[in-house]
Parts: C-alpha cells; structure tokens; sequence
C-alpha cells in the first residue's frame, strides 16, 4: 500500500515537472517544428529583442535549437527536447543580424539540421 502511494506522488511529481509537452504555444511566439534532421520553417525573420520560439519536436530523437552567429560564437541554445514534447524557448536581446540555427546534437546539423535565421 505505501509503495503504491509513493508511485502516485512520483508520478505526479515528474508530471508537473514535465509542463511543456502538449502545451501551448504562448502569444507572440515563432513556431518552429524539429524533426529528423530538420527544422520548419528553415528559415525565420524576427523582430530584435526578446524573441519567443515555441520548438515542437516531432522526430523520433531529441533535438535543441542553437543560435550562432556570423562569427561562429554561440548566442543561445535551448533545453534537450523530447521526441513529442513541445517547449518555450526564450532568447532576450537577440540584436539585429543574420543568425544559423543548428541541432547541437552529434551529427544533427552535418545531416542537414540547420537553417537561417533572420533578426530585423
């Protein structure tokens, strides 16, 4: 009995936890779909400032979002995403500019996972 009661409060624990999957996406935010090895749209424009994605992971493995810019310097990266889950992702003072997004997981972005973004 108490076994069962300490799988109830687990489970309920690792639920709240977990809010992202399913959710949705919040007001004002960029949609961006990641599967094997892609991101929809490949390409985005965004106001500068504070940019708001909301990163869909459809594919089968775990996939991130990385912002890099023209000199090759990382600028954000987001949470490890779930194959299913769904997850805000934040980037504050994103300057104007002409950005790569990429998967940083092993051989995600030399298998094509990479796209441009473009900050007005």
């Amino acid at each position: 009995m108490r076994a069962a009661a300490v799988a109830l409060v687990m489970v309920a624990l690792l639920s709240a936890c977990g809010g992202s999957s399913g959710g949705t996406a919040p007001a004002g935010s960029t949609q961006v779909t990641m599967t094997e090895f892609k991101f929809a749209p490949s390409t985005i424009t965004v106001a500068h400032g504070k940019v708001i994605f909301w990163l869909i992971n459809s594919g089968n493995v775990a996939h991130d979002m990385a912002i890099r810019d023209s000199s090759n310097n990382r600028v954000a990266t987001s949470d490890l995403i779930s194959a299913g889950d769904s997850k805000e992702f934040d980037v504050n003072d994103i300057p104007a500019g002409t950005y790569t997004i990429f998967c940083t997981q092993q051989g995600h972005e030399a298998s094509g996972m990479k796209g441009t973004l473009t900050v007005t």
